[in-house]
């Protein structure tokens, strides 16, 4: 039996044993900048301005909340009605239980030969909430370590760089090139471990986004599989797959269980994926994702939210009501006019020539070196805000991503044909401006 101090002893909360050990990497951590993914559009205010009635494209978005129809009145009433039900009292820290539920058989259709179902859900307050959750797991059953390796790709979306440095990770670029999207490899991965040792660290993470954001690239479920066993056989702790746009491309989205079959169950308990509804239905200002993870590691992430964000009932019954209604018929408002929009832009890309990238998801990579040498820049970083002024059109500079984006801008086509089609116009026009500028 331990022996109490005195009460007026200051006593710490946990054994010394536990204790975090002191260090003063804090005062040296790079600060971590705001994203100007929200302050992009805000330019087209200035061509408004100055050329009052004439039509303006936001290629900038990757809301489909703001560009397209968003959450259906109809399934944002039947989360009101799950909300009155249900009350306002606290939930746990994973959600509900019929959260789990729904999202396992009806959305996932769990297979019972996989072993995962309903204790392999959690709920989150949205997509960052949920990667803040998986980073700090990561982080705590991989190697035990602060300042491990979270490997994403060459260029990858802005938050994926500062989320995981943020609680106490390092973020590692893998190799990639643009002709392949910068898409990893086995080799490439494996090189990430052995540069991430030559500092004493490890990898506790790898992050898959298919389709990717901010390049569109989509790799297959068979690719990804092989990606993910060579991360773990080269000794990464974890893989994440992130598939927030996987429901809204031209294809089936993909079957988490023929993911699950492809390892042995010890490789299974290092596997993470996530998803949600802030692209599938444009419900960005919903806030509902949920992680997929093995059951310990999913006990620890709840233990650690049960101190920190639960998310709210109204998220879970948006989500609830779209899988109850079945997440293809749900999805339809954003899905449909997407691929419309994308079957358009890459026969339009084609045609004039620019080279892009352009996947499934909501976002072409296109390439404007040429614009950038007629203006004399060195990379796109100014032209979002020059687009938006001078052209009326609202695009994100690849160099928001990484300086390996500098030479690339980020197209959304999540809008209506119509104003794909006017963005993209209005774009080629600009761009063969600055080349000649």
């Amino acid at each position: 039996m331990s022996t109490l101090l005195s009460l007026e002893t200051p006593a710490f909360a946990v054994p010394e044993a536990n204790l975090v050990p002191v260090s003063d990497h804090l005062a040296k951590m790079f600060p971590i900048p705001a994203s100007r993914m929200f302050l992009i559009n805000k330019s087209l205010k200035v061509f408004q301005e100055k050329q009052p009635g004439v039509q303006i494209f936001d290629a900038s978005q990757g809301d489909g909340g703001a560009s397209l129809p968003g959450v259906p009145e109809a399934l944002l009433d039947r989360a009101f009605e799950l909300q009155k039900k249900h009350g306002t009292a606290y939930d746990m820290p994973f959600g509900t239980e019929p959260f789990r539920k729904i999202v396992a058989e009806s959305y996932w259709k769990l297979a019972p030969d996989t072993g995962w179902g309903t204790a392999n859900v959690i709920g989150t307050q949205g997509g960052r909430d949920g990667l803040v959750k998986a980073y700090q797991a990561m982080l705590a059953l991989g190697h035990g370590r602060q300042g491990d390796v979270i490997v994403v790709s060459r260029v990858p979306w802005i938050s994926y760089n500062w989320g995981p440095y943020g609680i106490g990770a390092n973020v590692m670029w893998a190799p990639g090139i643009a002709e392949e999207g910068w898409a990893y490899s086995p080799e490439g991965i494996q090189a990430c471990v052995t540069e991430a040792a030559k500092s004493g660290r490890k990898v506790a993470g790898l992050v898959i986004t298919s389709p990717d954001n901010p390049t569109g690239n989509t790799l297959t479920l068979e690719r990804q599989i092989t990606l993910a066993r060579a991360a773990l056989e080269a000794g990464v702790a974890f893989v994440l797959f992130d598939w927030m746009y996987h429901t809204v491309g031209d294809d089936d989205p993909y079957d988490v269980n023929v993911l699950l079959r492809a390892f042995d169950p010890a490789q299974r308990k290092r596997l993470m994926v996530l998803d949600g509804i802030t692209k599938t239905l444009g419900g960005s200002n919903i806030r509902n994702c949920h992680l997929l993870a093995d059951a310990e590691v999913v006990k620890t992430i709840v233990a650690q939210a049960s101190h920190t964000v639960i998310p709210s009932f109204f998220s879970l019954a948006v989500a609830m009501a779209a899988y109850e209604k079945g997440i293809k018929v749900a999805s339809e408002p954003i899905a449909a006019p997407t691929r419309a929009s994308r079957a358009w832009l890459r026969s339009f890309l084609k045609e004039k020539q620019l080279t892009h990238i352009i996947g499934q998801g909501y976002y072409a990579f296109i390439k404007v070196a040429d614009a950038l040498k007629g203006k004399g820049w060195a990379d796109s970083e100014p032209m979002g805000q020059y687009l938006a002024e001078e052209h009326g059109v609202a695009v994100v500079p690849g160099a928001f991503f990484s300086p390996y984006g500098g030479e690339w801008i980020r197209f959304s086509y999540a809008t209506p044909p119509a104003v794909t089609q006017g963005a993209a116009t209005r774009l080629l026009e600009a761009l063969k401006s600055l080349e000649n500028a």
